[in-house]
């Protein structure tokens, strides 16, 4: 069971991840790694002495070829569970959420294989029961 919680704070060093939702032009964002045959919003982990706004911009630009946007943050999210990233069932990880808004993209060199733009939510979710209720909760805050 994956239990996923909203923050509007917490401490600065439990804040791991963080996770972009992102448009443009109206259009949803999602990202296709290399190495699986899924989709998901762009992010991933705070690297050593990192400010957690400087991972998200990097993750960003990393993962989607983001070279002029607007980005900003919405809340804390926490997953508690076993994923793919968290072996450990009982631990509970925290991450920010940030939307942007991507205005021109450049070409991706990371283990992003492709971006695809699109009207619709997608259904073949890398994290099926964590990515969707971050999306529904930057909705209901009014940043979607």
């Amino acid at each position: 069971m994956i239990e996923v919680n909203f923050y509007d704070e917490v401490d600065d060093f439990l804040l791991e991840f963080a996770v972009i939702i992102s448009k443009s032009n109206g259009k949803w964002v999602f990202c296709k790694h290399k190495e699986r045959d899924t989709f998901e919003v762009p992010g991933g982990h705070r690297e050593t002495g990192e400010k957690i706004e400087d991972t998200a911009v990097r993750e960003l630009k990393e993962e989607t070829g983001a070279v002029d946007f607007n980005i900003k943050p919405v809340c804390v999210y926490s997953v508690k569970g076993k994923t793919r990233v968290n072996e450990n069932a009982a631990k509970e990880s925290f991450g920010m959420l940030y939307a942007a808004e991507i205005f021109s993209f450049e070409e991706i060199h990371s283990e992003i294989e492709k971006i695809v733009l699109s009207d619709d939510l997608i259904r073949q979710w890398t994290y099926p029961l964590i990515q969707p209720k971050l999306i529904s909760e930057a909705k209901k805050r009014g940043y979607l």
